[in-house]
């Protein structure tokens, strides 16, 4: 059999090898680029025979990568980088070209932005996808795998190639049911009350930030939950206590009274996260700029 030419691997093959890597799964991959199986499988076979090795080998329920595979990670990331670089000084009409985009968020930065930039984006005529992962404590390697494009976060991770830009400020406060108790009144009935709290998928927890205080005294938690929109059904009707930021009034725990915390505690921050390859690309310039205006609404 005649060796494939490697002019012919493409940047939609090299993609596919990176999301294979990435997902350790055929069928992941072809699901997270909606796509076939079978797709995925041939364009895979095709990378085995150009490059001439395996790449990847089954190993239990999933694939483990070769070592040729592994030592191709960066150099094929900085193909696909040098690629999308090629189109930074392009026109740019969003009328013309349909958006993809991964984003990393938590539930109340998604539900407050996206379901507006959507309408009107829409309305506009502009085709935007959207996809969204659950950021939980953001991971830079989200970024520069190229796993998602964006992230809105209140803990925006650190690196010479990651950007950030602060969109919103929200103070912290108690969220309760006011039929069922009052808010708490100084910092011992605080540490003594019952919580309610989130912790991620990756083991941390979202009181992180809370900077400044003394967390050990804190009793923990009660109930322990994966996201911000399964609150409410668990204080309400309860003495129960949330602590989370004031713009989540206006979004998942929209159902809960809230009142300030009654000790001192630095406001939260949210940030916009991107990859230093997002920079300059004018479609992902048109994005973050059309985010940053509807946060701006949100802080009168």
């Amino acid at each position: 059999m005649s060796k494939i030419d490697f002019t012919e691997l493409d940047g939609k093959v090299l993609r596919v090898f990176l999301t294979i890597l990435e997902e350790s799964s055929v069928s992941k991959a072809a699901d997270r680029l909606g796509v076939t199986q079978s797709a995925i499988s041939h364009t895979l076979g095709k990378l085995r025979q150009v490059l001439g090795d395996p790449l990847f080998v089954r190993s239990g329920q999933g694939l483990t990568p070769t070592e040729r595979a592994l030592s191709l990670k960066e150099p094929v990331q900085q193909v696909l980088d040098n690629m999308r670089a090629l189109t930074e000084g392009r026109p740019f009409n969003p009328l013309s070209e349909q958006m993809d985009i991964q984003i990393a968020t938590n539930d109340m930065p998604r539900e407050l932005i996206f379901p507006f930039l959507l309408r009107t984006t829409r309305n506009e005529g502009v085709r935007l996808q959207l996809e969204f992962i659950p950021s939980g404590v953001p991971d830079p390697d989200l970024l520069r795998s190229g796993r998602c494009q964006l992230m809105l976060t209140p803990l925006p991770p650190d690196g010479p190639d990651i950007f950030q830009k602060r969109l919103i400020t929200s103070p912290l406060m108690v969220f309760y049911d006011a039929t069922h108790r009052d808010p708490p009144k100084d910092w011992q009935t605080y540490c003594n009350c019952d919580h309610v709290e989130v912790r991620f998928a990756d083991g941390r927890n979202a009181r992180a930030v809370m900077r400044g205080v003394d967390q050990s005294q804190i009793r923990p938690p009660v109930v322990t939950l994966p996201h911000f929109n399964a609150i409410p059904p668990f204080v309400k009707g309860s003495d129960l206590i949330s602590t989370d930021t004031e713009l989540m009034k206006r979004g998942p725990l929209a159902a809960l009274d809230c009142a300030p915390l009654p000790f001192k505690c630095e406001p939260v921050s949210i940030y916009m996260v991107w990859h230093q390859r997002s920079a300059n690309d004018p479609a992902h310039r048109w994005l973050r700029d059309r985010i940053e205006a509807i946060a701006a609404t949100l802080q009168n």
